[in-house]
């Protein structure tokens, strides 16, 4: 039983990692860490636990509607911008604790590494950002004591706008302007967290999970408030071998466009799904380590986006 419940604990720390990413234009991408991204860990179990996950994506596909677009055939200079890439080098520390069998609070850091070339509309040349910084802390609490095997909960909690938001571009036409809302650490906004999640086994050695969670931004900061997203999740493992357990899972992720003055509305919003194969191996009863190799299998953002052709997320969790 206790090898069972760290497997879902390192399966639902991946699954959670849908949060939206935002580029310049305010782009989307799905399991990559971000300005919303989390750990989350669950537990039918009391204690103490620990994760860290490293995550890297590279947003150099650019894509409008559900196909890509042809940055050889654009013309500079145009009346919008064309993103170039968005290189992201990220990690999250996420602390969970349950005093009881009921009751659990997870609290996550993120800390992003950023960066980003784009020709900004007007533009012949290359502009360049690179931020480096603590983005918006999530604490979620969760309640799992409405069935007698703890399997499912519901979730409740805020994002806080602990993340910075007036970072400049370094190089180029455009250095020293303020960067796009979306490419900021944080968004200046407190969020709305709410969610339900399941788990049990299919068979002897097979378990699956399911898992929704909606944010929803509580105010705005200097005329800026980020759009509303859902993230849901399902994923199956295979619990048969002794250390070792592959995972699978679907991540889908929907947000919807921003708002305010300094929002980039025609650039935002996204209906985005991922395939996420991956595995953990149990090194000792308490620690574990794995990784995860996601890649998009439908993609649908508002107007010109760069997305990832693949993430890559590694990480460990130890279990006091």
């Amino acid at each position: 039983m206790k090898r069972l419940q760290r497997c879902v604990v390192t399966a639902l720390c991946i699954a959670m990692a849908t949060a939206a990413v935002h580029a310049l234009a305010c782009s989307s991408c799905g399991c990559s860490l971000s300005s919303d991204w989390a750990s989350q860990g669950y537990s039918s179990g009391e204690g103490l636990r620990f994760d860290f996950r490293y995550d890297y994506f590279n947003q150099n596909q650019l894509r409008t509607g559900t196909g890509t677009v042809d940055r050889g055939a654009i013309t500079f200079p145009t009346d919008r911008e064309i993103q170039q890439e968005t290189v992201n080098r990220n990690y999250t520390f996420a602390t969970d604790y349950s005093p009881n069998e009921n009751w659990g609070m997870n609290v996550a850091i993120p800390y992003f590494d950023r960066y980003h070339t784009t020709i900004a509309e007007g533009d012949t040349e290359i502009s360049t950002s690179h931020t480096t910084s603590v983005g918006d802390v999530r604490v979620l609490g969760r309640y799992q004591g409405f069935s007698p095997v703890h399997n499912w909960g519901v979730q409740l909690g805020i994002k806080l706008p602990t993340g910075s938001t007036d970072n400049n571009f370094i190089a180029g036409p455009q250095a020293g302007q303020l960067l796009d809302r979306g490419l900021q650490p944080g968004t200046g906004t407190t969020d709305l967290l709410a969610g339900v999640y399941y788990f049990a086994a299919l068979s002897r050695n097979w378990d699956y999970f399911g898992q929704a969670l909606v944010q929803i931004a509580l105010d705005s900061h200097d005329d800026f408030r980020p759009g509303n997203g859902l993230n849901v999740n399902f994923g199956v493992r295979y619990v048969g071998f002794d250390h070792v357990t592959p995972h699978v899972q679907i991540n889908i992720r929907a947000e919807s466009r921003e708002y305010g003055v300094n929002a980039d509305v025609e650039n935002s919003g996204a209906t985005l799904a991922y395939i996420s194969p991956g595995v953990s191996v149990h090194l000792t009863n308490k620690l574990n380590i794995y990784g995860f190799f996601q890649v998009p299998i439908y993609q649908r953002v508002n107007g010109f986006q760069p997305e990832p052709r693949y993430t890559v997320s590694v990480g460990v969790h130890y279990s006091m």
